[in-house]
């Protein structure tokens, strides 16, 4: 079992969160750094958060959200959420 973040994360819902974000941002052709720019996140982080390593907090959702022209809500259902 991977440590994410200080916890594990055993159903998938990082990496299908971090999968949603990703598809979203390939169909809106927008890079992992352009990405990480407009929505002032370190784009390694950034890349963390695609790959579900990095337990996401509801801010940095908001601000993935609104870099990609979506609501949050859009994000955590694509994940399954």
């Amino acid at each position: 079992m991977t440590r994410v973040s200080g916890a594990s994360d055993l159903d998938g819902t990082l990496a299908r969160l971090g999968q949603a974000v990703r598809a979203r941002r390939v169909a809106h052709s927008v890079s992992q750094e352009a990405l990480a720019d407009l929505a002032g996140i370190d784009r390694s982080h950034m890349g963390k958060i695609e790959r579900g390593e990095r337990n996401v907090t509801f801010l940095n959702i908001v601000r993935i959200a609104v870099a990609l022209n979506c609501k949050p809500s859009d994000l955590l259902s694509e994940a399954g959420l």
